[in-house]
């Protein structure tokens, strides 16, 4: 199972990335979890840039998505919204069927975020009949270093429900559409 974390955030000690990577550390070893952390690096989207050849970092974008089997997202909440970043990969998704049918969930390192997500949610379950609401994991990482944030999810009490929502995700991703 390849899943694809996108963290939302282009901040170099994102606490959202840092959950990503510490869910990688945990994931079960039938679960290939990888972080895509470089939102950055995507050009604004236009649609008159699809009509040209691709950007290498779009076409690189597009091929992990392609290759995932599912796709995680951790974001901050920017100004109350979904950071331009995250909502500029989403944009270079959209014409495109590669997240149609593409199983995603969230995670979130925050307590806080409430409007981003309602609005992540919502730009989700247009983009993709496989966007999974109920399957959620969040844990009140704000602030936390790295290390710390490593830490706290290998501790019994995280890890336990991280690695059971791994695997929730996993099996949701084996599941034909509609079932």
């Amino acid at each position: 199972m390849k899943i694809l974390a996108l963290s939302g955030s282009a901040r170099r000690l994102s606490t959202n990335t840092a959950l990503l990577r510490a869910l990688e550390e945990i994931a079960p070893p039938d679960i290939a979890l990888s972080t895509y952390a470089d939102l950055g690096g995507l050009p604004v989207f236009s649609p008159d840039l699809e009509d040209l050849p691709l950007p290498d970092s779009v076409v690189h974008f597009k091929r992990c998505i392609e290759a995932c089997d599912g796709i995680l997202i951790s974001s901050p909440e920017y100004a109350r919204g979904i950071p331009g970043g995250l909502k500029n990969a989403i944009d270079w998704l959209v014409s495109g069927d590669l997240v149609i049918a593409k199983p995603i969930a969230l995670v979130h390192a925050s307590h806080r975020g409430d409007d981003m997500l309602a609005s992540l949610r919502l730009v989700l379950s247009t983009i993709s009949s496989r966007f999974n609401e109920e399957l959620f994991l969040r844990f009140p990482f704000m602030k936390m270093e790295s290390e710390a944030i490593a830490d706290a999810v290998r501790q019994p009490v995280n890890r336990g429900p991280a690695e059971a929502f791994l695997q929730e995700f996993s099996r949701y991703c084996q599941r034909p559409e509609g079932d």
